[in-house]
């Protein structure tokens, strides 16, 4: 198997419901697509709200974007700004350098 060098893995951590405001940023700037994962949260705030006595935890998503390396810091600041991410509370975006990458589609010249 052949392993593409030069991509980057931007993830966003945001609320339940962001995910979209993130996405569309995301290829607004470049990006190809995104997975989005569910999680929940356990920040330092302890958001937990109670109904009924059962503790209800914060619901996160969690959005992935692989994206060239050339292309990341564009994409991370787009999406900062579409959320605001220098507001307290409102998500947090990292990028990891990936060694390479197999089976992402590349569209052709064309219709990039």
């Amino acid at each position: 198997m052949n392993l593409e060098p030069g991509y980057e893995l931007i993830i966003t951590v945001v609320n339940k419901g962001w995910s979209d405001k993130v996405i569309k940023a995301g290829r607004e700037a470049g990006a190809q697509g995104a997975t989005i994962l569910h999680a929940r949260g356990s920040g330092l705030h302890h958001d937990f709200v109670s109904f009924l006595g059962i503790a209800i935890e914060p619901e996160k998503e969690l959005v992935l974007n692989v994206v060239p390396g050339e292309k990341s810091e564009r994409i991370v600041s787009a999406i900062s700004e579409a959320i605001n991410l220098t507001a307290p509370g409102t998500g947090i975006t990292m990028v990891i350098p990936l060694r390479g990458v197999s089976g992402l589609f590349k569209p052709k010249e064309s219709e990039q």
